[in-house]
């Protein structure tokens, strides 16, 4: 059985949404990041109506979406790093 691209790209979303979920509960709490957890719960929510939206829109659906994820990593890996140099 093949995964098409939507699904691997669901996939994935779940994946990265699910590993941010697990870093913010086990990132140590050294400094507050209101403003950067605001930023992955919106951009979750954009991935989320993406997701829901009809269609592929010409490849453009499935490029914002790639694009939302690579968002959220980006926005995770900053959490991350202030959590482990104490930044906030």
């Amino acid at each position: 059985m093949t995964l098409s691209r939507r699904n691997m790209i669901a996939a994935a979303g779940a994946a990265l949404a699910a590993g941010s979920i697990a870093s913010l509960v086990s990132s140590p709490a050294t400094a507050e990041q209101g403003n950067m957890d605001a930023a992955l719960r919106q951009l979750q929510n954009a991935l989320d109506s993406l997701h829901r939206a009809t269609h592929n829109k010409g490849g453009h659906k499935e490029r914002a979406a790639e694009l939302v994820m690579q968002a959220m990593a980006e926005v995770q890996a900053g959490i991350d790093y202030a959590a482990e140099h104490g930044g906030g």
